[in-house]
Parts: C-alpha cells; structure tokens; sequence
C-alpha cells in the first residue's frame, strides 16, 4: 500500500485562475499604457511636424471677400508652405481679416515689398500665395497688415459668355441669306464665270464682251499703227544716217566749207597785211590800194564760194541757221 500522508495536497482550481486573471490584466495593462505612450508620441510628432513648437509671427491678410479661405489653408512661396491660416474676422468697415502664422524661419522670405494674392481656378478652392521680388528690402514685422490681391478665373466667365454670344450672332448675321457676305461671293463666283469666258480678265473688267472686244480691237489697230510708224522710222534713219542719207553729206559739206574758212581767214590775213603796210608807206598808196583791190576780189570769190556751199547745205539739210555772211 501506497502512505498517503507524504502526498502533498492538490492546489485549489479557483486560485489558478485568479491568478490567471491577475496576468492577463498586467498584460492589458501594459498594452494600454504602451498604446497610450505611442498615440501621445504621434500626436506630439504632428504637433512638431505642423511646427505647433516654433516660434511664429503673425501677418494679417485684408480682403474685400473671403469666400473660399478657411482655417488650415496654407500660405506658399514659389510653391512651398510657409504660412497658416489661423483664423477669419469680420473687420468693423466690413473687410475680412485672414490671420495667417508665420514660422520664425519661413519669415524670411517676406520682405516690407511683399506682394500677396489669392487666385481661385476654374475648379478648387482659392490659393493664398506670396512674392518677394527685392529680398533686400527690410523683413516683414510682426502683426503687420498687407492689401491682399484677388484673381478670380470664374468672374471672367460671364464676360467670356457674353463675348461668344456676341460673337455667334455676328456669325448668325455674316452667313444670313440676305447678308453682304453672301452677296459678295455671288458677286466673286459672277467675276470667276466671266474670267473663264472669251475675253477672260478684261471682260470682267470691262463689265460685258462687247466693251472688250473693242479694246481689242483698238489695241490691234494700234500695234498696226506702231509697226507702220516703226517702218517709216527704219526709211528715215535710211535716209538720213545711211551711206548716201543726208548726213554723210552734210559731213562732208562742213569739212569743205571749214576748208573755205581757212581760205577766207588767210585772204584776210593779207588783207589786214596790206592795211598795215598802206598805212605804214604813204609814197605807195596806188600800188597798195590795187593790190587791196585784188585782194578784195579774192576774198569776194571765196565768200561767195562759201555763201554757194552754204545754201547747197541748206537745201540738203534743214540747218535753222542765218545763210547771210557779211562783208567786212
């Protein structure tokens, strides 16, 4: 037989799962407070992610109208959030008053020459933007309050609208039956039909064939004309710059009558001689007056011979010259 009084008791089945329990909470417990520990971290690394920790100043935005805006909305720059939206107010001249933060980091892009706008699009809502073009100029203060300049696409639209609806009855007007268009291009088509006729561009000019038909007419009698002209202009340069025209002629009348000139100035010549010498010896005055006399008749001969050649030349060539040569 087995001794029974060396077995130690059994344990009791309710303290096993009291103790159980007891576990199991320490466990929730911790799972809790780890849960609880990891929530907080999120929420203050979104705090710090939003920059609720750094420092920030403040910028007042005034508007005529601030439909759209709402809290949170951000404030960019070339793009990038720098600013915050913090609250709305309804100034007493009836503006609206956007309070936008600044972070102290981000508050250097904004200078004393800022320009700021909000643009709202065709579709979404409005954006609230900023532009430094001199970064030189003084930084922005704190609390300071700056006109904000609005652009909005959708106020253009009725403008737009009105423009194209114009713009279609004015194409209603152009295309009409009875509009000058139409009637121009029949007045087109009507000139098109009688450049392709007989006459082509000159009936269309002329406004009938009839009209044309004598133009051309009269154009051919006039190059007739021309030709007979040109062949009478032919004869005359014949006439009067060929071999034997009246030019070659009348060449060869000048160098003769040039020859005649000499022979006049030299007879001259003595004659002014014979002057001298009848004034220079008084004891010979007959014998020098009849050589004077000779000489006279010599000079008489040539000039007639000249006057003789001169109008030989006349007759041959119209010269609108005086013919007469005078004696001295």
């Amino acid at each position: 037989m087995t001794d029974t009084s060396t077995i130690p008791p059994a344990p009791d089945a309710g303290a096993a799962a009291e103790l159980e329990v007891q576990r199991v909470a320490r466990r929730a417990t911790l799972l809790l407070l780890a849960f609880a520990l990891l929530v907080l971290g999120s929420v203050a690394y979104v705090m710090y992610a939003r920059g609720v920790f750094e420092d920030t100043q403040t910028l007042v935005l005034i508007s005529d109208d601030s439909e759209g805006v709402s809290v949170g909305m951000d404030m960019t720059f070339s793009g990038f959030p720098i600013g915050r939206v913090q609250r709305i107010e309804l100034s007493p001249d009836g503006n609206a008053r956007i309070i936008v933060e600044v972070a102290q980091k981000d508050a250097a892009w904004l200078r004393t020459s800022s320009v700021f706008t909000m643009e709202r699009g065709l579709v979404g809502g409005p954006r609230i933007r900023a532009y430094s073009g001199v970064l030189t100029d003084p930084p922005l203060p704190d609390a300071a309050e700056r006109q904000v300049l609005r652009g909005d696409a959708s106020a253009e639209i009725p403008r737009l609208m009105a423009g194209v609806r114009d713009l279609l009855t004015n194409l209603g007007q152009l295309t009409a039956a009875d509009a000058p268009l139409n009637t121009s291009l029949a007045n087109m088509q009507a000139v098109t039909e009688r450049l392709k006729g007989p006459q082509g561009a000159l009936a269309a000019l002329m406004g009938n064939e009839a009209d044309a038909r004598k133009l051309v007419e009269a154009l051919n009698r006039t190059n007739a004309l021309l030709a007979r002209v040109d062949g009478m202009a032919a004869k005359a340069d014949a006439q009067v710059f060929g071999a034997q025209g009246l030019l070659p002629e009348a060449q060869a009348t000048v160098v003769e009558l040039r020859g005649l000139l000499s022979d006049a100035r030299s007879s001259l010549q003595k004659v002014d001689a014979v002057l001298v010498e009848a004034q220079g010896i008084a004891a010979n005055t007959r014998s020098a007056t009849n050589d004077l006399g000779a000489l006279r008749a010599d000079v008489e001969a040539s000039l007639r011979r000249v006057d003789q050649l001169i109008n030989e030349v006349n007759r041959k060539w119209p010269f609108a010259r005086d013919p007469q040569v005078k004696l001295p």
